[in-house]
């Protein structure tokens, strides 16, 4: 794997600049270690910092009789062994290879020389080595790694309580690990969660301007379980005094031993004491309404945050509450936010709970939240579905089980034919529904009726048919329409690189996506001529790995390369017609020749050719996936549509065989 890719999606280095990447480039190098393999022990001292690119690794310490105590199983992109480098201390746990491992590791040496060439990446370790050795020594730390969200609005109303509490369960929900929320009001404030997580009504409250409560360890005792499994802790703090701020900064260094997710629910405040929490976090979920006075305020809050406290954009996720109706489209809030927006709250039912992720889960509020609690988690599960004319059919195949296994799959991304499926899907289309618009090829004639023929100057085929086609089955719909995030791949013809879609018209990023050179012409957009998203990632598992997604099902259908070969080297002997004798033929004739001979034409030759190349870049994609579905193909060519059932059946074949492992890296 190239460690470019690797430095890009570390969220340690993501605001670095290139000039600082590139020295990371230059320090760094990739290690491979053996199932059982100890990368280090507790005790020894600080060597290197260790990125985590493939394989799994175990985190854990030693009861007293010498037996391991599991603190944390890392999985990709996690690093690890940054707090010994930086404080000189050994290290206070054990780390170990419990499957075959590919490391990105920096010596001590190397990194030291980082921290002092880049104060950028000195500022942003400093919050964290800050709040996790202050009162280290109160007692033993229980977990690994810890992560602060706050949950904040600059003005009151904006459904940030109800938010934080099922971000929090959530979380638990989705993770299985610890989770405290706290309850932060100021003054005499009533605090409200308290009820909705069916807790004592009179709940003690920990008064932070209470000079009595001068030793942080009494605050555990004001910690309350709930029967939902997540912790509550309620706090009130007096605005201008500094000892609030000084006091709160000590109990959450105590907490991030204790609980893997710390959710503080800030009151909707801009003093002094809410902005210091903020700046001892490492996410801040901004909530905010579509309303454009709302949008301003939001991000006006943003470029404070940035300016004043340095915090980098990639932290503050601005979220959407649409329980007011927008006047405005999701293209406009994005222009009044000058950022993006991460996620969307869909309105609440008429008659809605407090615990809709528990209580009404099929809403979809509840599942806006699965999806931002999995992101947020690293628990993530995308969905990549690759190129291949027919044999992407089988595609169809893989949904039908995960549907029915009810596999949770948060972002899908797709490529030519794996694109249109996907678009589908995640605009709301079962498997079953998509099987049955493939009728339409259901005789091999069928397949032509998409293909207009025009003088072949950049393809032979002008697309028109095909725009209809999408258009029929999608409509107007946008990337702002679908119930999952979706990203398209195409390919930039002057760049050279992949041209990602996430937002716009559905139907004019599928009709670049699906441009196979040589035979359709290239889609003009205001940026240049786009092709076949596959010419340059047949498997788009790239774009999912630098979004984050940690937890990749691919399913690539591009033959193997050896079948590939064996395959061109037929067609060119059951080639009947030489380039001599179809320069001759009339353009009408060409045409029906094609039809008839479908299966030894220049299509054919066109798509063999751009397979041997793809069969070589699947090979990269597939390094980024835990788990990779090839389906069968054998026996049946890219051509035929009207096989589509017969595809969809390999597909799902695959799928079933392999159920183990996919449930396997989803339960990790």
């Amino acid at each position: 794997m190239e460690k470019d890719l690797i430095l890009q999606e570390i969220p340690l280095f993501m605001a670095l600049n290139r000039k600082e990447k590139a020295l990371l480039l230059q320090k760094s190098r990739i290690v491979e270690y053996k199932k059982g393999q100890i990368v280090y022990e507790e005790g020894a001292p600080p060597d290197a910092f260790y990125c985590l690119i493939l394989g799994r690794i175990l985190i854990y310490t030693k009861d007293l009789n010498g037996n391991e105590k599991p603190l944390e199983y890392l999985h990709r992109g996690k690093y690890f062994g940054i707090i010994s480098l930086l404080t000189g201390e050994p290290h206070s746990v054990s780390a170990k290879a419990i499957n075959d491992c590919a490391l990105l590791v920096i010596s001590k040496a190397d990194f030291d020389l980082i921290i002092k060439q880049v104060p950028v990446l000195a500022v942003d370790l400093s919050r964290t080595l800050c709040r996790r050795l202050k009162n280290k020594d109160l007692h033993q730390k229980s977990i690994f790694e810890s992560t602060i969200f706050s949950v904040y609005s600059s003005y009151s109303h904006a459904g940030k309580t109800i938010y934080a509490l099922n971000l929090a369960l959530s979380l638990k929900k989705e993770t299985r690990k610890s989770v405290i929320v706290l309850d932060i009001a100021s003054g005499e404030k009533i605090h409200s969660l308290p009820k909705k997580l069916e807790i004592d009504d009179s709940p003690k409250v920990f008064a932070l301007e209470d000079k009595a409560k001068s030793d942080v360890r009494e605050a555990k005792n004001y910690i309350l379980a709930s029967k939902f499994g997540v912790d509550l802790f309620c706090l009130n703090y007096q605005a201008e005094d500094d000892a609030c701020r000084k006091k709160l900064n000590a109990i959450l260094s105590n907490l991030v031993n204790d609980y893997h997710y710390i959710i503080l629910d800030l009151p909707a405040a801009m003093d002094n004491f809410v902005f210091s929490v903020l700046n001892q976090s490492d996410f801040i979920h901004l909530l905010s309404s579509p309303e454009c006075i709302d949008l301003k305020r939001t991000h006006h809050l943003v470029e404070r945050l940035k300016a004043e406290f340095n915090f980098p954009e990639t932290k503050i996720k601005i979220i959407i509450n649409e329980y007011k109706l927008s006047k405005i489209s999701c293209v406009e809030q994005k222009e009044f936010l000058g950022s993006a927006i991460f996620a969307t709250l869909p309105k609440m039912g008429l008659v809605a709970k407090d615990r809709l992720v528990l209580e009404d889960a099929d809403s979809e509020y509840a599942k806006a939240i699965r999806r931002i609690s999995r992101q947020a988690s690293d628990s993530c599960v995308g969905l990549a579905l690759g190129v291949g004319m027919g044999y992407g059919f089988c595609h169809i195949g893989v949904l039908k089980v995960i549907e029915e296994q009810k596999i949770p799959i948060d972002v899908i991304s797709g490529a030519s034919i794996g694109a249109i499926i996907a678009s589908l899907w995640a605009t709301g289309r079962s498997s079953a529904e998509i099987m049955e618009i493939t009728r339409e090829f259901r005789e091999p004639k069928f397949m032509w009726s998409l293909a207009d023929f025009t003088f072949p100057s950049l393809g032979f085929i002008k697309g028109n048919k095909m725009y209809h086609f999408l258009k029929k089955y999608l409509g107007d719909k946008t990337f702002y329409d679908v119930r999952l995030p979706l990203k398209v791949v195409a390919s930039d013809v002057r760049k050279k690189e992949s041209k990602i879609f996430d937002e716009g018209p559905l139907v004019e990023a599928l009709m670049a996506s699906c441009a196979m050179p040589g035979v359709f012409r290239p889609f003009s957009f205001a940026q240049g001529l786009l092709l076949d998203g596959g010419i340059i990632t047949p498997l788009p598992t790239e774009i999912l790995f630098k979004m984050g997604v940690r937890k990749i099902i691919a399913v690539n259908v591009t033959p193997c390369r050896s079948d590939i070969v064996s395959q061109y080297e037929k067609i060119k002997e059951q080639l009947s017609v030489t380039y001599e004798a179809v320069k001759k033929r009339e353009w009408f004739n060409l045409k029906k020749y094609l039809k008839e001979r479908f299966k030894t034409n220049i299509l054919d030759i066109i798509f063999s050719s751009i397979e041997v190349m793809q069969a070589e870049l699947v090979e990269k994609e597939v390094q980024l996936a835990d788990v990779v579905l090839h389906p069968d193909t054998s026996g049946m060519h890219w051509l035929e549509l009207h096989r589509s059932s017969e595809f969809a059946r390999r597909g799902e074949e695959e799928a079933r065989k392999n159920l183990d492992k996919i449930w396997q890296v989803i339960n990790e």
